[in-house]
């Protein structure tokens, strides 16, 4: 077979203000204090390539605009919406007051394997994602109604909080 790359033209993509008016991905990403601005924008990227709905930034997350956000994010973080929470514990109990669920995803006791989770058509979810070394804040994950966890091998057992949100959102998006 030879491959050719698709061009821009053919790949069909979405304005700004086309993508603001399809329907999104019933999801909302909310960042418990995520350090790192690449991180961010490699996430607002990530949401834009799923159509999901919000990203919530909490406590020390950094916020758009700024040009290392920009620099992984590629313009998404002007596509999908954003909201600034400065608790996350906060965003959390205001969510869950709205009938949202919250899935905190960490390595914790008690937690379920990914490949088990699956999102219920008439459910609203929130996936929660923390901080690079310290993870899930302890006051998030104890008001989570769902910890899920990604099955993982080697000797580093983590991913960066950037490739967790892809295998999470893909397999939420393909399930």
């Amino acid at each position: 077979m030879n491959y050719i790359r698709k061009s821009m033209d053919e790949l069909n993509r979405l304005s700004v203000d086309e993508y603001k008016n399809i329907s999104t991905f019933p999801l909302i990403i909310l960042l418990d204090n995520v350090r790192s601005m690449f991180n961010v924008g490699a996430v607002f990227r990530t949401a834009d390539a799923f159509a999901v709905k919000k990203i919530i930034l909490c406590g020390i997350t950094p916020k758009p605009p700024h040009r290392e956000i920009h620099k992984t994010a590629l313009g998404a973080e002007d596509s999908v919406e954003l909201m600034y929470e400065k608790s996350a514990e906060e965003a959390v109990r205001k969510l869950k007051a709205k009938n949202y669920k919250m899935v905190a995803v960490e390595q914790a006791h008690g937690s379920i394997l990914l490949p088990d989770f699956e999102i219920k058509k008439d459910e609203k979810y929130v996936l929660v994602f923390g901080h690079e070394v310290n993870g899930v804040s302890d006051e998030v994950l104890q008001l989570s109604d769902i910890c899920v966890e990604i099955p993982q091998s080697g000797t580093k057992h983590s991913f960066n909080i950037s490739v967790s949100a892809g295998i999470v959102l893909w397999q939420c998006y393909y399930k």
